[in-house]
């Protein structure tokens, strides 16, 4: 059965519009996902409706990193950095194919953030309110121990580094999979489907939305006892449709990262480093390129399509140069870039980066909830609390009795592999099978890495559907992927598939380029498009690849 389904849209609409939800989620953003699964997993009849595609907001463009917030134990987070650290070990091991263990160096140099007693001392406390396991413990580095892990620091006033363990991501495949597994529990999710306005009762009290398909401009009233808003940078945009939007509200920041190919950047360590204005930024090798961000700047622009700057270029460029002095990549060598969103509290006369990025629930007169602030390793401690308003809500105005959380043991969609150790045996098991079936070892690991549990549908539709992606002119594992992406991920436009689905615009552009006009034929037929949708879609896609290399002038 074909649960998340494009296919599907149409009865996934009425079947919103004719039942009565316990719960609506609007927002299909990691903070979205994560409070539908932990409703459903509950028994909570749940939907869940996102104008955009899943995670097109801020959880496809987060420096795609699950970690603890080292930097806010200098901002005394305490409480935060303790519950987030370890937050992380918990994602690890529900979706070990969507997060993996990386080894950060944090260089020290004369006059630097960090000195060698601040770091160790730094390191130690964040290994204990994390609750860091033995083998993941921080340890410090010389200064030839450094340049030995990665050759490419600046040694000029090098004293050593910290080296500590981060968790690196998927964010956008890390959403959709906690989505898919709220689908599997019995959640209704729906995306391109834009609230409009909120339904209310005599007493003016929420309950429900109008919910409209952004394709064909119907609209359908959605009912529901309770409604939550995880609407991430929208989330006042949508208060003040409720007329609740006072007291504390959003800044937004921007975040921009660039992509460089390792022939030009090779870097062989992940490291977090000073800027030249004493801000602190990642470098990350990953699938034969290197990125590197994040900017933090305030942001009052386009939120559903940031760009990247001129400004925010030059000023990782020149991060790059400063700390990699013998790196010589200029902007001729970016080849791709991603700029995020952050809704963050505002907080009077604080910079960007000073920012708390805690979350906050938000109560309105009409029992509107809304979740703001927050950070993507948080989101499963964000949802649980969010639901438990809901549950205690729910006993109290309906006597419907739902358990306590269980998320926390709860493997996410492809995570069913007996946590970090058995993915493990599993993936070198799936690799040899996908071997068997004539793929590259290099091809099969990325596919199990990329699907996990879920990989054995992707090998079979490789075996079975060779002829239709012949004649498709889509070489046999794209097709494979794309049918997946059309049956079980609720794929709908070309940017779905390129930059959500798989991550490729942002490392791997080259392949993008190489398949979209076939991957958009192919769409087109299947999703019956009319003409001009194809135009649009089509037209989207060649903006975001002109836009990922090229950046824009402000003022």
């Amino acid at each position: 059965m074909k649960m998340f389904s494009s296919y599907h849209r149409q009865d996934q609409f009425e079947q919103l519009n004719r039942e009565q939800w316990d719960l609506l989620v609007i927002g299909g953003g990691i903070t979205g996902a994560g409070i539908a699964l932990d409703a459903a997993s509950r028994g909570m009849k749940t939907a869940v409706v996102e104008m955009q595609d899943y995670a097109a907001g801020t959880s496809s463009r987060s420096t795609k990193l699950v970690h603890g917030g080292l930097r806010y134990l200098k901002q005394f987070e305490v409480k935060m950095v303790a519950e987030v650290g370890k937050e992380r070990e918990i994602v690890y091991e529900n979706g070990p194919h969507v997060t993996t263990p990386e080894w950060m160096m944090l260089p020290f140099h004369e006059g630097g953030t960090f000195g060698p007693f601040t770091t160790s001392i730094g390191l130690r406390v964040y290994d204990y309110l994390a609750g860091v396991k033995k083998g993941e413990r921080r340890t410090m580095l010389t200064p030839e121990e450094t340049i030995e892990r990665e050759p490419l620091v600046k040694r000029d006033g090098l004293k050593g580094a910290g080296f500590y363990v981060e968790y690196k991501t998927d964010d956008a495949r890390l959403t959709l999979e906690v989505m898919k597994k709220a689908v599997e529990y019995g959640a209704l999710s729906t995306n391109y489907a834009k609230v409009i306005d909120f339904l209310y009762n005599d007493a003016g009290s929420i309950e429900g939305a109008i919910v409209e398909d952004t394709f064909s401009g119907e609209t359908y009233q959605v009912q529901a006892k309770k409604v939550v808003n995880a609407g991430g940078p929208w989330v006042d945009e949508l208060r003040g449709l409720d007329g609740s939007k006072k007291g504390k509200t959003l800044q937004l920041t921007k975040g921009a990262h660039l992509v460089f190919d390792q022939t030009a950047f090779p870097l062989k360590q992940a490291v977090y480093f000073d800027t030249p204005d004493g801000r602190m930024i990642f470098a990350i090798p990953r699938d034969g390129k290197t990125y590197v961000g994040t900017t933090d700047t305030e942001y009052d622009g386009n939120i559903s399509h940031p760009k990247l700057t001129t400004d925010d270029r030059n000023y990782i460029l020149d991060a790059i140069h400063y700390m990699f002095p013998t790196v010589e990549v200029t902007e001729e060598d970016v080849e791709s870039s991603w700029v995020g969103v952050r809704p963050l509290l505002h907080e009077e006369g604080k910079d960007p980066s000073e920012i708390s990025r805690k979350d906050e629930i938000f109560v309105s007169d009409s029992g509107l909830i809304s979740m703001a602030g927050g950070k993507l390793t948080g989101y499963r401690k964000m949802a649980q609390s969010a639901v438990d308003l809901v549950r205690d809500q729910l006993m109290e105005e309906y006597g419907i009795r739902y358990s306590d959380s269980e998320s926390a043991h709860l493997p996410i969609s492809g995570g069913e592999v007996n946590g970090s150790k058995g993915f493990k045996q599993f993936r070198e098991k799936r690799i040899q099978i996908g071997e068997s079936i004539g793929l590259s070892n290099e091809i099969a690991s990325k596919l199990v890495n990329l699907y996990g549990a879920n990989v054995d549908t992707v090998f079979q539709l490789y075996k079975d559907k060779k002829p239709d992606a012949e004649r498709a002119q889509i070489d046999p594992v794209t097709f494979a992927q794309l049918i997946t992406a059309l049956e079980y991920e609720m794929v709908y436009k070309p940017v779905d598939f390129f930059i959500r689905r798989t991550g490729a615009l942002f490392f791997d552009i080259e392949w993008v380029k190489q398949h979209q006009h076939a991957v958009i034929d192919f769409m087109a037929n299947e999703l019956d498009w009319s003409s001009k949708q194809k135009k649009t879609y089509t037209d989207e896609l060649d903006q975001l690849l002109e836009e990922a290399v090229q950046p824009v002038e402000i003022g």
